[in-house]
């Protein structure tokens, strides 16, 4: 590339130096270094939730959902000092499509059973990205009159690809949020997918929210979720929208005559509503309260508390064998030249996943 400038005809040209520009930071600023967070002791933290402490059940749920290994063990620790505390809590999962209105309907249902009394915890998961990794955790914007309430404790948690976002951590803030004295918990998933078979395991009554005119109506409306719901609810019946609301609850009504009834032996009932008019909120929450009528005089609700207190030992159980398995050096150091062995078309894969465990066995003895 050719300089004009450096050319025997400008020889006689000087080029004077610029005026220095001034620094962007402001040299009379004083940076204050950031006070470290205070680490508390398990007494501390039972004691906190124990007490209410909204501060510090965050910092609870925070050192739940860490990774650390130190924060996973302090917080086990405080799990099981907290659970002879917990239990005492009615626990709804909210599930529906993207866009049926969750936020907005968990908006509305929030601060109608708050009218009544007591404590309400949401549990809010965000999905995170799958080329970030990271979350908004803008839930709590889509619940302006929750978010400022005294007695509600709303937590959105990203999903990390972890089942749809709902797994263990969500389990054990349960548990937490239940020892702190919340006796109402709303469990919100990703939306329709594998986060729903994790949230039927945790709560006591399954919540689908459903849209008239998406055709899932015409569609055998996805059977897995639909089995699973122990109410079914058509959101965005207002104005225009009433006469489609009333034709996709028929539809809804028809489909579950097709399903066998439920081990609860109760049949799940299809209403209609608007959760931004707030219209119809009562005659949910009226079905819901006849739903735990019926399971706690037939026996079926402790025995779906016992169902998922074996399944959560067993999934913890797997855990810890996955993890175990993937954190040992020697397997990690293998998965790699195992990984090329299969991509080169040297061994099948199935092959190579036995030589892996067969290796990790051996470590074991």
């Amino acid at each position: 590339m050719e300089h004009p400038e450096n050319s025997e005809e400008y020889k006689g040209l000087t080029v004077n130096a610029g005026i220095e520009q001034p620094s962007i930071i402001n040299p009379y600023l004083k940076f204050r270094k950031k006070p470290k967070r205070r680490e508390f002791t398990v007494g501390e933290y039972v004691e906190g939730i124990l007490n209410g402490n909204v501060t510090i059940l965050s910092q609870a749920v925070t050192l739940v959902e860490s990774l650390k290994p130190e924060h996973q063990a302090l917080a086990q620790e405080v799990i099981e000092k907290c659970l002879p505390h917990s239990g005492h809590s009615v626990r709804i999962g909210i599930s529906g499509v993207p866009g049926a209105g969750k936020s907005t309907s968990i908006d509305a249902f929030g601060l109608y059973v708050l009218e009544k009394g007591g404590k309400l915890a949401v549990l809010a998961i965000d999905p995170s990205s799958e080329r970030t990794k990271g979350s908004i955790l803008g839930d709590k914007t889509r619940m302006e009159k929750l978010s400022v309430h005294p007695k509600a404790f709303i937590r959105p948690s990203p999903s990390a690809g972890s089942l749809g976002g709902v797994a263990r951590k969500t389990r054990e803030t349960i548990i937490l949020c239940e020892a702190a004295g919340f006796d109402k918990i709303f469990v919100e998933t990703v939306g329709v997918g594998q986060s729903e078979t994790a949230v039927h395991s945790m709560v006591d009554f399954f919540l689908l929210i459903q849209l008239a005119g998406t055709g899932d109506e015409l569609q055998g409306i996805k059977r897995g979720i639909m089995e699973m719901a122990d109410g079914i609810v058509i959101n965005k019946a207002d104005g225009n929208n009433i006469e489609k609301a009333k034709l996709a609850a028929s539809h809804f009504r028809n489909a579950l005559h097709l399903f066998p009834v439920p081990d609860s032996g109760w049949t799940p009932q299809v209403l209609t509503y608007s959760g931004f008019y707030g219209l119809g909120i009562q005659e949910i929450w009226d079905m819901i309260d006849r739903y735990f009528v019926f399971v706690k005089q037939n026996g079926y609700f402790e025995y779906r508390r016992n169902e998922q207190a074996k399944y959560w030992m067993y999934e913890s159980i797997n855990e810890h064998l996955r993890d175990s398995f993937y954190n040992n050096p020697t397997i990690a150091a293998m998965l790699v030249a195992k990984e090329r062995e299969v991509l080169d078309g040297q061994l099948t894969s199935f092959v190579a996943a036995k030589k892996l465990l067969d290796t990790y066995y051996g470590l074991l003895k």
